[in-house]
């Protein structure tokens, strides 16, 4: 049987399986990042600007997290959590309950993916000059009008290149999902190397779905950060 017969995406060809996990890896790193940069997002301001014991309880959950290694967290998180979940529902008096395994793949890497993101906010947010959020409050603009006229506008290039790399971060953790049994890409590709013997085929093919997405990935951010620095010089110009 030939490369291209191998790579099929029809019977007897396994390409089919490759594309189904590549989706899969999609969908779980687009709902990851999501979640993470909605944790994030409350975690920088919290950080910033609530309480000292909202302050040390985030201080934990971000240190702790960048911490323990991600294949830890994600078993930890996966198994324990999930069984966490049931035997509060029993004690509760309800039924234990199967969780999707897109669900918890999403739930698990979006917690993890939130440390990384408060962290990359919270250092965009201190970039941003404090002459412009002071001239805002002495014209007496609300705090929400502030932050969605002010603070986010002028904190977004700041934290476009962290947020990115976050995306492609999340994008190759989906494989860690692998080792919980979630069909994605890697684990598609293992078991098609070990049904056909042909190894280097399949995990060649895996990584050529991971540049290609990585490749379009970085097209999308190139124009998004374009679109976020409109009207900022340039590095050329700011020299």
């Amino acid at each position: 049987m030939g490369i291209l017969e191998l790579l099929a995406p029809n019977p007897p060809g396994w390409g089919g399986n490759l594309l189904r996990g590549l989706w899969n890896s999609v969908q779980i790193a687009a709902g990851a990042f999501g979640l993470g940069l909605a944790i994030g997002t409350a975690g920088a301001f919290g950080k910033l600007y609530g309480g000292p014991v909202l302050r040390d309880l985030l201080e934990v959950y971000t240190t702790v997290v960048r911490a323990v290694p991600e294949l830890v967290l994600i078993l930890l998180l996966y198994f324990a959590g999930t069984d966490l979940i049931n035997r509060v529902l029993e004690a509760l008096g309800y039924a234990s309950i199967d969780i999707n395994g897109l669900v918890a793949g999403i739930v698990v890497l979006g917690f993890v993916q939130g440390a990384y993101s408060t962290e990359v906010l919270r250092g965009a947010i201190l970039a941003v000059p404090q002459g412009q959020i002071e001239a805002a409050r002495a014209f007496g603009m609300p705090p929400g009008l502030l932050l969605r006229r002010i603070t986010f506008p002028a904190m977004l290039p700041y934290a476009i290149p962290g947020l990115a790399n976050l995306w492609l971060i999340a994008t190759k953790d989906t494989a860690l999902l692998a080792v919980v049994g979630f069909n994605e890409l890697t684990l598609e590709t293992r078991q098609a190397a070990g049904a056909t013997k042909a190894y280097f085929t399949f995990f060649v093919a895996a990584g050529l779905l991971y540049l290609a997405l990585t490749l379009f990935s970085n097209l999308i951010i190139g124009r998004i950060e374009k679109w976020a620095r409109r009207g900022m010089p340039s590095v050329g110009e700011a020299a």
